[in-house]
């Protein structure tokens, strides 16, 4: 009976000790922090090229906007 106890007691140790060296990990960079980088990077991209298309009143990219068409020309 003793050796049962002894065994559950080292068990539950040992698991314990697991759980505390998982929560205090504390490496890496979390997802969410990744995921705002990336948002940031692409609203302030976005306002970038609106304020080109506004500054210049014409199209920046030209060739891009004829590929766009001949791509939904169904036409032709």
């Amino acid at each position: 009976m003793r050796n049962i106890f002894k065994k559950v007691n080292q068990f539950t140790m040992k698991k314990a000790v697991a759980i505390k060296t998982a929560v205090s990990n504390n490496r890496g960079e979390g997802y969410i922090d990744t995921a705002v980088k990336i948002l940031i990077a692409v609203v302030l991209g976005a306002l970038l090229l609106g304020g080109l298309y506004l500054l210049f009143g014409d199209v920046v990219m030209p060739t891009l906007n004829e590929r766009i068409r001949e791509m939904f020309n169904y036409a032709g």
